[in-house]
């Protein structure tokens, strides 16, 4: 089985009851009124970044593809709204042969973001388009703040590789859409299998402190993985004297062995002494691995110490304290009446406490200064000035309800490198800050 085929990390049916019941009553009120088919525009956006942060990432686009292509109403979901009486019969004739048809656009994977950003635009009817809210948002608003994490994380290792560890610090499935969010901020591999398996994303791991406790001694269980997995394997070091421990690695394995873990401890501290001892005893190509519980911050004090690669678990599927990035899935245009081509007219949410929308179908552009840097994320409607016309940043994503945006995984990660290389310098700064461009509305 080729595993690319498999593109929906879950096992069910399909994808439309990842929704709120609220989206359903909507569509039952819009088609008794006679709305439900008027020509609609969604935008998805976020009004601020998390506290600090100075971009955002956009990742999770190739799964919400995925979503909407498996989002069909099949009779054991259409029994089950009969059954709960969620909605009325009309409005289950209708679902029974949903399928979306219009245009999706968005920021292609990998690409940066800032408040204001229309990071994806759904149009449609109003109909088939209100339903993919929540669906969309679960899957940008996880996604994405993984990334940004991961982004930061990449930012702080430099040229070290990191590894995806957080698997069992989250729902089984989020896992896997983390490891693939990780992949796209700047991370080279990943503990979980189901993630490799799915997104071709290499794999990793050895062994963990219960494999030497299963021993009789740790030079038993030193021996028991040398012989099964090689010299360059990675034996974690840490479970009673690291020193003893990291001896008795290279005599067992020899200067060939691949490389140490240290899961506890102090690391800064241990890192040094720990490359200084294996220079010692003749393994100096031999790396040092460090996990424990390490961010952004950690990884960044660990600059300076002789480590070869970062292992990142529960600080990175949970967004680095920021699981989410508050984006919002918002009306900004509708038809007055039914036909593809009846005219638009800009709709927005007027309301307090810093929850209004701006209305009408948005364009984004990013301004370069005179020395190819990015200086200023522009947002606008109706005509794209000359000057921005080929900064555009929307790309389609889905014509005619057919997917047009197929590509690799490794594709969005590269992406996300170069547009975060295009960023002032400051981007980078791990200290709290204001968004690096400012949003521009012309």
């Amino acid at each position: 089985m080729n595993a690319a085929d498999l593109r929906l990390p879950v096992d069910v049916p399909s994808t439309a009851l990842f929704t709120d019941r609220y989206e359903l009553t909507m569509l039952q009120g819009a088609l008794r009124s006679g709305t439900a088919h008027r020509r609609s525009v969604f935008e998805v956006f976020t009004r601020r970044l998390p506290e600090g942060r100075r971009y955002g990432v956009v990742a999770g686009t190739g799964r919400v593809l995925d979503a909407v292509e498996n989002f069909r109403f099949d009779s054991g979901v259409l029994d089950f709204l009969a059954d709960r009486k969620i909605v009325d019969q009309a409005t289950l004739d209708w679902l029974a042969g949903y399928r979306f048809r219009g245009d999706i656009w968005g920021y292609p994977e990998g690409e940066v973001y800032f408040p204001g950003s229309p990071v994806m635009r759904v149009e449609g009817t109003f109909a088939e388009a209100v339903l993919l809210e929540t669906v969309i948002l679960s899957i940008l608003n996880h996604d994405s703040a993984v990334a940004a994490a991961a982004s930061r994380m990449s930012v702080a290792a430099g040229e070290r590789p990191l590894i995806e560890m957080g698997a069992r610090r989250t729902h089984e499935l989020a896992a896997v859409a983390a490891a693939r969010a990780a992949f796209v901020g700047g991370f080279t591999s990943t503990s979980d299998l189901a993630a490799g398996f799915r997104y071709n994303i290499p794999t990793v791991g050895t062994s963990a402190h219960a494999f030497t406790l299963l021993h009789d001694s740790e030079r038993d269980a030193f021996r028991a993985q040398v012989d099964s997995l090689g010299e360059g394997t990675t034996l974690l070091v840490d479970t009673y004297d690291v020193a003893e421990a990291v001896a008795m690695a290279v005599e067992i394995a020899g200067p060939g062995l691949g490389a140490v873990r240290i899961d506890s401890g102090d690391l800064l501290l241990l890192a040094h002494r720990v490359r200084r001892q294996l220079d010692e005893l003749g393994a100096r190509d031999t790396k040092i691995i460090v996990t424990s519980d390490l961010d952004e911050y950690a990884i960044a004090s660990l600059a300076a110490a002789p480590v070869d690669a970062y292992g990142v678990g529960t600080q990175l599927v949970t967004g680095s304290g920021h699981p989410t990035c508050s984006m919002v899935y918002k009306l900004v245009a509708r038809a007055d009446e039914d036909g593809a081509d009846a005219p638009l007219r800009p709709v927005a949410k007027k309301s307090m406490g810093g929850k209004a929308s701006v209305g009408g179908r948005k364009w984004a552009a990013r301004r370069l200064d005179a020395y190819g840097v990015a200086e200023a994320e522009v947002v606008g409607t109706g005509e794209v000035p000359a000057e921005l016309v080929e900064r555009q940043l929307l790309v389609p994503l889905v014509r005619g309800g057919e997917t047009v945006a197929r590509e690799p995984l490794s594709a969005a990660r590269d992406r996300h490198a170069a547009a975060r290389a295009a960023l002032p310098m400051s981007a980078t700064q791990l200290s709290r800050g204001e968004p690096v461009l400012p949003t521009e509305h012309p």
